[in-house]
């Protein structure tokens, strides 16, 4: 069994921070390197152990996921509670579930993959790139399958128009010496998120980074998607001493939460509606519109716009479902603890 440091394993002081020293123990936290069905699986200096989940009734928010750094209850082999997060990723759940899903915690860095075929999607960039920079972490767009890609310059090119101060790197992911470029935006100790959908190459990547050989099977002609897909979230180890958090693909990225990731993600966009004459300027025929003289001169694609619009009413809707779900879950935790109480008072008279 492989022992690391606290510090080996992303521990700044700033997580000193959330502990109160006169009660608590540094030496009982330890950090959540996968999150199953019924189970954590967590790492310390003491080396891998299993906790149980944590009570049902635990808001989700408060709930560990992978990264997260949580303090040990020992007697009952649980995190008795998560340490304030650096970064987090998090999403409204799949579905018709209005509650929030936690994806990756005390994150430095977010490779969001996609590849140099059919899976090429500028919304699908601009979702991810808002969650990231949303949460505080720093966007690498990373470009796979080049090598199999007539033109894959053009791909980065439009990533780029839409991508502002975030690096895009494309890259032949079965080429060890050109995934190494990729070191250069995780150091020692600090930890990378891999996002994107299935079959992008996130795996291949997770490979070369680690020195590891997980299962790859090669392309699908249908629809140009790789065979492998990640079921489970975990933590691996760097070559360089850094760690990635490989995450499934996911086939829905509903955003919540994420209005300063998404005024980040379309700061050119924003800039120019400050330029309007009108301060309430509908972008459409109004007098001295910014946004419509970019469009009409070729500097601003109209199709951005419309993208802007339909994240910013996705973000308000799903805020809404949320806030509801949070006021049910809060009184569900309520009945909880008075039947507790209920039974222990019984327990007692009898």
């Amino acid at each position: 069994m492989t022992h690391y440091t606290l510090d080996e394993l992303g521990w700044r002081p700033a997580f000193l921070q959330s502990l109160d020293l006169d009660h608590e123990a540094i030496s009982d936290v330890v950090r959540i390197s996968a999150v199953h069905r019924d189970a954590y699986e967590a790492i310390g200096p003491d080396g891998e152990i299993r906790l149980h989940m944590m009570p049902i009734e635990t808001p989700v928010e408060a709930r560990p996921t992978v990264g997260d750094w949580v303090l040990m209850d020992r007697a009952l082999e649980r995190p008795a509670r998560v340490l304030d997060r650096q970064t987090l990723f998090a999403r409204k759940a799949a579905g018709h579930d209005h509650s929030v899903q936690l994806i990756a915690a005390n994150v430095d860095a977010g490779f969001i993959v996609s590849s140099c075929n059919d899976d090429f999607n500028l919304p699908r960039l601009e979702r991810y790139l808002s969650l990231v920079r949303d949460a505080g972490a720093f966007p690498v767009i990373v470009l796979t399958k080049a090598d199999l890609s007539e033109d894959a310059a053009d791909f980065a090119a439009r990533a780029r128009k839409i991508a502002g101060d975030c690096p895009v790197e494309t890259v032949n992911a079965r080429d060890p010496a050109e995934l190494e470029k990729l070191m250069i935006w995780v150091g020692k100790n600090q930890t990378l998120a891999l996002l994107g959908s299935s079959g992008v190459g996130k795996t291949t990547i997770l490979n070369a980074l680690t020195g590891k050989d997980e299962a790859v099977s090669g392309i699908r002609e249908d629809d140009a998607k790789g065979r492998h897909t990640t079921r489970g979230r975990s933590m691996h180890k760097l070559t360089n001493g850094g760690w990635a958090i490989d995450l499934p693909g996911m086939r829905e990225l509903a955003l919540a939460g994420t209005q300063e990731g998404l005024e980040s993600t379309f700061g050119d966009l924003l800039e120019l509606t400050r330029q309007c004459r009108f301060s309430d300027c509908r972008h459409e025929q109004e007098p001295g519109c910014a946004v419509r003289a970019a469009i009409e001169s070729g500097d601003l694609d109209e199709a951005r716009l419309v993208r802007y619009r339909k994240l910013e009413r996705e973000i308000e809707r799903n805020e809404t479902s949320i806030h509801e779900q949070r006021n049910k879950q809060r009184g569900f935790t309520k009945t909880v603890k008075q039947v507790q109480s209920q039974r222990w008072a019984h327990r007692k008279r009898t």
